[in-house]
């Protein structure tokens, strides 16, 4: 009972919503079987535990974004507005979120890090390789925004820390203040760390 093939997925699509909703530390695994409708057994068949499932959930959201990010990232415009498509669809999809739900959601991945990073050594291992992922995405294209002379920084990797510091930092106080328009220097921002003249 409880073991059929979208028992794990109704437990990992209500972790999740319930991690962005309230956060790690205050679930139970009774709350969250009950959110997705299965008994409490189908968690112990599919996770070790709480912290199993947290990884599981962190993989499952970071595939799906990892593919949005090379979706907006790639392809034959300049550098710079590849750049800016990912902040406008961040924006957006912060934009939905809180028009849905009332609130903004933020970044699962902050929200966690901000939560978890000192209390659970896996999932904070975890999420460095993730925002390291995220660096590398960002630095490859700061390095084409180089070679065509758009930017005037001479280290794309720390130049791509910054932006995708920048970008979860803006995320984060636009979830503080329940505020999309917290998100609105996003590109200005990037535009200066950058040092980019012009908006393509």
């Amino acid at each position: 009972m409880g073991r059929t093939s979208d028992a794990r997925q109704k437990i990992l699509d209500a972790a999740r919503s319930l991690m962005e909703e309230r956060g790690y530390v205050a679930l139970g695994v009774a709350e969250i079987c009950k959110a997705a409708g299965v008994p409490k057994g189908s968690f112990y068949y599919f996770f070790d535990s709480k912290e199993t499932l947290a990884l599981a959930v962190v993989d499952e959201h970071w595939t799906a974004q990892r593919r949005d990010w090379q979706r907006l990232l790639a392809g034959d415009a300049p550098p710079l507005r590849r750049l800016r498509r990912l902040f406008e669809e961040t924006e957006a999809g912060q934009r939905a979120g809180r028009q849905e739900c009332g609130t903004v959601a933020g970044c699962l991945f902050g929200n966690l890090s901000l939560e978890l990073s000192n209390r659970t050594e896996t999932v904070r291992e975890r999420l460095q390789e993730i925002f390291d992922a995220q660096v590398d995405l960002v630095a490859a294209v700061v390095a084409e925004a180089q070679v065509l002379g758009d930017v005037t920084v001479t280290d794309a990797r720390e130049a791509a820390r910054a932006v995708v510091a920048q970008l979860e930092g803006q995320v984060m106080f636009a979830k503080l203040y329940n505020n999309t328009r917290r998100l609105s220097p996003l590109w200005d921002n990037c535009r200066a760390l950058l040092g980019a003249a012009g908006s393509p």
